[in-house]
């Protein structure tokens, strides 16, 4: 648990220095980044429809009428996390922790599933409250879904494809559709981090083994020898 509130620490400095990188080109006050940082802290601990503007600008630092000058609306307030913030810093810092993993030529399908969970485990530990405030507004926020889908599935899935095909041809991968055999790992890894990070993060885990067995049941099944 230490190590992954330590991560988590680390990742949020991150963020906060990537977001004064892009203020000096948008002109970003320093109001406005403990705003989003408040923003982001509240979204994540009490969700949207939770979160007061009144609690934001608390723990901002500013009067919750500074809030509405930079943002009509609270949920213009979310939205200027998770659609410009994500697209611009999330998204290609992504792609870059993906291009490590997805552009190296791995001998076996095998290896690869490994090295994308503990790619994706290490970026959640660093990125879980932005990550939870998406878990959490997805459903119910179109805009969000459409910079999720645009700016990460969609680069994602084609080299994920590519690769998916690639193993397959080598006859690693049963003959299956290959969509089909994506949605069936993508729902194996995210099932084992949303466990992992959300749902019982203080389990005692041990990582290596975790996915060591999640890699084993992608590739082989859980049916014993008799199974038909």
């Amino acid at each position: 648990m230490e190590k992954d509130n330590a991560a988590e620490q680390q990742g949020q400095e991150q963020w906060i220095q990537e977001l004064l990188a892009l203020s000096e080109k948008e002109q970003m006050t320093p109001k406005q980044m403990s705003i989003l940082q408040a923003a982001i802290d509240t979204f994540s601990e009490k969700g949207f429809s939770a979160a007061a503007t009144s609690e934001i600008a608390q723990k901002a630092g500013v009067a919750e009428g500074t809030i509405f000058r930079y943002y009509k609306t609270k949920k213009d307030l979310l939205l200027a996390i998770v659609v410009p913030t994500m697209s611009r810093m999330i998204a290609p810092f992504v792609m870059r922790n993906f291009s490590g993993v997805l552009d190296v030529p791995f001998e076996s399908y095998e290896a690869f599933l490994k090295a994308f969970m503990v790619n994706r485990l290490d970026f959640a530990r660093k990125n879980l409250k932005i990550i939870r405030i998406l878990i959490q507004e997805i459903p119910f926020q179109p805009a969000l879904r459409e910079q999720l889908v645009e700016n990460i599935l969609s680069q994602v899935l084609e080299r994920v494809t590519a690769i998916t095909e690639h193993f397959k041809e080598q006859g690693q991968i049963m003959d299956a559709p290959t969509p089909a055999i994506i949605r069936f790992t993508i729902s194996s890894v995210i099932g084992y981090l949303l466990t992992r990070l959300l749902l019982m993060p203080d389990h005692d885990w041990n990582d290596e083994e975790e996915i060591e067995q999640t890699v084993s049941f992608i590739m082989h099944g859980i049916g014993g020898a008799g199974t038909l």
